[in-house]
């Protein structure tokens, strides 16, 4: 029965250390999982920042009274809301649809802004992150109906 005794014992002492090993191996893959949990996370509230400013720009540009004033409205309050909010884009397009203005006073009438804003993700997700990602939002607002239109 002493032999049977011995080998239990040493049975016990092989898995000394293997929960060490474990986390070793575990831990980097868990904190890789994290980052990229916390880059996600920055991304789509770098796309919040971006669908805010389009809707700025939309409002921006419906209160203006004519189609060129509301182009120039629309980019300077977008250009505002991103680099408010900290969001650097590489390239910002932003594109107004302004039909509306030639609509005669009394119809309703409606203005788009589409924004695109390509941001490096090392900017925008994890600092030394390579590649970029390019955020578009799209907002409508309503003209008026009754404000002189030119």
């Amino acid at each position: 029965m002493t032999g049977l005794g011995t080998s239990a014992r040493r049975g016990k002492g092989r898995d000394r250390g293997s929960a060490s090993v474990e986390v070793a191996v575990i831990a980097p893959a868990i904190i890789a999982l994290l980052g990229l949990m916390i880059a996600f996370g920055r991304v789509i509230d770098a796309s919040g920042t971006v669908d805010a400013a389009a809707h700025a720009a939309a409002r921006a540009a419906s209160l203006q009274r004519d189609a060129d004033s509301a182009q120039a409205q629309a980019r300077t309050a977008a250009e505002d809301s991103l680099s408010g909010d900290g969001v650097t884009c590489q390239r910002t397009e932003v594109s107004v649809d302004t039909s509306g203005y030639s609509l005669d006073v009394g119809q309703a009438a409606t203005v788009t802004a589409t924004l695109s804003c390509t941001a490096r993700l090392s900017d925008i997700a994890l600092p030394g992150l390579p590649g970029s990602k390019t955020l578009t939002a799209s907002w409508t607002s309503p003209i008026d109906t009754y404000r002189g239109r030119q």
